[in-house]
């Protein structure tokens, strides 16, 4: 079993996007039988050249996915320098971590309902301001993006957060700060000169899928982004949608250019990576040791208590907005308080309630599976995951999704398969897999394996080990990698709007539908719900082994 689990994992992460891009590679040449594509050519990357405003879609896409994995690695960076072993960092780690729960579009408007022209901000300085009606900002859809990274920055700081805190342990911090202290450098300064170069070598595939994913998004930028011009990211979902078929083999070669947009973005961060390793020899070098940097850590520790502040004030506000009545500006609080949204929102979110969780369940569990085998094989050979499978496991992060999952589309289409549900439960699989393996990997090597060696000494077979004493030890481990891979199911957009046709509906793509009307009761109570879900995964991921194991003290944490 474990070996076969090593050939489906990697077959799950190479084939779907290795046929995916095959799939979007074809009509973007022209190439798409089914619609009259019989030829080779370059028809379609002519019609792209002619399309008005792709110049400015590309570089938003490029510039706003840049700006903030820059912005979002760098807070991470300050703030771990910063705080590394103190109990600050443990606080607002215990803020930032249910973070991950929040799917990125459920944040995107908790953020959007904060800072809106007649937002609880607003409303808040209005006062202030003298003012009774909301100011005519373009906030949020600002023509630059800014709103849009801010909105990236908020989800993305915590993830680069996490992923850094899991490798942490594998420098030694100590030691690099005594160091550090002896030859007078500052808490930050050593960090970085000592510490960071091992760290960010552990964490870098986690920085490529984040330039991967902000450049090529597509909820967060129709909920925050501009619109005209869009990204390209929102051009090419209005492409895939178009009711002429012919707009096909256009969105194909537009994903080309979408992948190319990401591939630049790749490679400024190497080219940016390269020139930030001379400027550290440079300055460390030139003898900076930056002593006086008390001021930074503590604008540090504020900028990300309020990232963490930002979001959950913001998903207070959804719960605000889906019981609101009548709530008008510049009032701070609604007038009264109604459940006739919930009322008349419950009779619509049966079907998408049920395919979000036979979606996000099945996945899950099939990815847990293959991870436990794979994490066995491990065991079983001694031999850890290098850069080259870890590369594997990255790649459906790295390239974009709306470039592979597009072909995807196609390819089943072509083929006649008509088990929507089932093609679903794959594609999501094919995300959810290296989140549930990067969660599990590390607790499942920490193991102490006397335990195991003394069962086996006992006469217990490899399969009893592994069912009687890993993987009850690794039960906290194990439904937390579960709730990750649930969460990352729960907030998939575009995979489910693409293979689903429309006609699977999930509560991410009917809240993400939403954000193009006024309503923002309604917006409140579907983002509310994409966040609920997830929230209970992770809660019966914390309190299931303190039941399970309740007559077992030490295995409850």
């Amino acid at each position: 079993m474990p070996r076969s689990a090593v050939a489906l994992t990697l077959g799950l992460l190479l084939l779907p996007t290795g046929f995916g891009l095959l799939g979007t590679v074809l009509p973007a040449f022209g190439y798409l039988p089914a619609l009259g594509g019989d030829e080779l050519g370059l028809q379609p990357f002519r019609d792209l050249l002619h399309t008005p405003g792709l110049g400015m879609a590309s570089v938003l896409s490029f510039t706003t996915g840049l700006a903030a994995t820059l912005i979002s690695l760098g807070i991470t960076l300050i703030f771990v320098a910063s705080y590394a072993g103190t109990p600050t960092l443990s606080r607002l780690q215990h803020l930032l971590s249910p973070l991950l729960a929040v799917p990125h579009a459920a944040a995107a408007f908790a953020f959007a309902f904060l800072i809106a022209p007649s937002g609880f901000l607003i409303r808040l300085a209005a006062p202030l301001l003298g003012i009774d009606r909301p100011p005519d900002l373009l906030i949020p859809h600002d023509p630059m993006g800014l709103t849009m990274v801010a909105g990236l920055v908020i989800k993305e700081t915590p993830f680069l957060f996490l992923v850094t805190l899991a490798a942490l342990p594998q420098v030694d911090l100590a030691a690099a700060r005594r160091l550090a202290a002896s030859f007078g450098y500052g808490r930050i300064a050593g960090f970085v000169y000592l510490v960071w170069p091992a760290l960010y070598r552990q964490i870098r595939f986690a920085v490529y899928a984040v330039i991967a994913y902000s450049s090529s998004v597509v909820d967060v930028a129709l909920i925050l982004g501009p619109n005209l011009p869009g990204t390209l990211a929102t051009r090419l979902l209005q492409w895939m949608n178009d009711p002429d078929l012919s707009a096909r083999f256009l969105a194909s070669a537009g994903a080309l250019l979408q992948l190319a947009v990401t591939i630049a973005a790749l490679v400024s961060w190497l080219l940016l990576e390269r020139i930030a390793a001379v400027l550290l020899h440079l300055i460390r070098d030139g003898g900076g040791r930056f002593v006086r940097d008390r001021s930074l850590r503590q604008a540090s520790a504020l900028v990300v208590g309020l990232i963490g502040s930002a979001v959950f004030a913001g998903l207070a506000l959804l719960a605000v907005w889906s019981l609101a009545g009548l709530w008008q500006f510049p009032v701070l609080l609604p007038q009264s308080f109604t459940l006739k949204s919930w009322m008349s929102a419950l009779p619509r979110l049966g079907a998408p309630l049920a395919t979000t969780l036979v979606a996000g369940i099945a996945s899950t569990s099939i990815a847990i599976l293959l991870t436990i085998g794979c994490l066995e094989r491990e065991v079983q050979t001694g031999r850890k995951v290098d850069d080259k499978a870890l590369a594997m496991l990255y790649l459906p992060l790295i390239v974009p999704q709306i470039t592979f999952v597009f072909g995807l589309q196609l390819l089943f289409i072509g083929s006649g398969f008509e088990h929507r549900l089932i093609a679903l439960v794959f594609v999501h699989l094919v995300f959810v897999l290296p989140y549930v393996f990067l969660s599990l990997a590390d607790p499942w090597r920490a193991l102490d394996r006397r335990y195991e060696v003394i069962a086996t000494a006992l006469g217990r077979s490899r399969l009893s080990v592994l069912l009687s004493i890993r993987l009850p030890m690794l039960l906290r481990p194990i439904l937390t990698a579960l709730a990750v891979g649930f969460a990352v199911s729960v907030g998939q957009y575009l995979p489910t709007l693409l293979i689903g046709e429309g006609r699977l509906a999930t509560i991410t793509t009917e809240a993400v539908a939403l954000s193009s009307g006024n309503n923002r009761r309604v917006i409140g109570v579907y983002a509310l719900l994409q966040t609920a879900i997830p929230f209970v995964a992770f809660a019966l991921a914390a309190l299931l082994p303190a039941f399970v194991h309740r007559n077992r003290q030490d295995m409850r944490v």
